[in-house]
């Protein structure tokens, strides 16, 4: 059998395309070049691409995800999907990828767009009994009513964007003249906002993935950040400690990880997530799920992998072969 050609998606047409490269570029580096001829695919608003390692760009044909790679053209046989925000974490890729018959690692194209949207993805959740803060929305153009929101969530509050990533546009709210600076800002990442009540206890990451048909928990990660909040500069500028295992308790830990596994399997999720939480009074509330978590030599699921005691190109290979299989 010859090597498996897979193409890692990266780029995207968000405020988080420089951190998707980053992951690609890791993804790449990572790929066991015995199993698996790897081809960086840069999706851009700008263009779609196969960037050789000699700096030529040879366009991917968007009729079936085909591209030169200068001596042959190459339909992939699977897709490392590491796009976070749109096109590659909301669905639009995933549901062209599965029309065009070409398997990938993210989850499938509905599951996809239902957790990137943070408000719905409560909605469903909060039926099973998922616990999470108080939460208010706002939909650009309509009335805001700041004493109405206030009253739902209390002060402090965190404003976000309801369809973002990487704390672009996410501010923490201590007095209410805040509050509308916030909401503005929030809107220059999407015209979806969501406000939730701000919990308090310690901020926990957990990264999950199936092997197969069973569904794994990595180790819990503890964020401690040097800023208000796990905000962009914590996560990719090193003003926070990212502290893996968690630092609490065994019982919290199982848990997390329980609560995490759940949310997994009620939103029927596939490949490597990252759900993010709150440990208050000993529960865990849910902020939300990733379905394209980072995975730069930065980021949190890197670190849970190499805890487990695995390394990336041991991990990464499985995510491919659950799509090849």
């Amino acid at each position: 059998m010859g090597k498996k050609h897979i193409a890692v998606a990266m780029g995207g047409y968000s405020s988080e395309f420089e951190i998707s490269l980053n992951s690609g570029g890791v993804v790449c580096n990572a790929l066991d070049k015995n199993k698996y001829e790897v081809y960086p695919v840069h999706i851009l608003e700008e263009g779609w691409y196969f960037a050789a390692k000699n700096g030529t760009k040879h366009p991917v044909n968007k009729a079936d995800f085909s591209f030169d790679n200068g001596t042959e053209t190459i339909r992939p046989d699977a897709i490392f999907n590491t796009i976070h925000g749109t096109p590659g974490e909301d669905g639009y890729l995933q549901a062209y990828w599965e029309l065009l018959k070409i398997p990938h690692t993210s989850t499938d194209y509905y599951q996809a767009a239902l957790s990137f949207n943070k408000r719905d993805c409560l909605s469903v959740l909060k039926n099973f009994g998922v616990r999470a803060a108080n939460s208010y929305y706002v939909n650009e153009g309509t009335e805001i009513n700041l004493e109405e929101i206030v009253k739902k969530t209390g002060l402090p509050c965190f404003v976000k964007p309801n369809r973002s990533g990487s704390s672009f546009g996410v501010s923490k709210v201590h007095e209410m003249e805040e509050l509308m600076p916030a909401i503005e800002k929030a809107f220059t990442e999407d015209s979806e906002i969501i406000i939730e009540t701000a919990l308090v206890g310690a901020e926990i990451a957990v990264g999950v993935y199936n092997n197969g048909n069973e569904i794994i928990a990595l180790p819990a990660t503890e964020i401690v950040s040097e800023n208000e909040f796990f905000d962009y500069a914590a996560k990719y500028l090193g003003k926070s400690q990212e502290i893996t295992p968690a630092r609490i308790s065994e019982e919290e830990t199982q848990l997390v990880q329980q609560e995490a596994k759940r949310i997994y399997k009620l939103l029927n999720m596939k490949g490597v997530t990252r759900s993010d939480f709150i440990i208050e009074n000993g529960k865990p509330f849910f902020l939300e799920i990733n379905t394209n978590p980072g995975l730069s030599t930065e980021s949190i699921v890197p670190k849970q992998v190499r805890e487990a005691g695995m390394t990336l190109t041991e991990f990464f290979d499985i995510l491919i072969q659950n799509v090849l299989k």
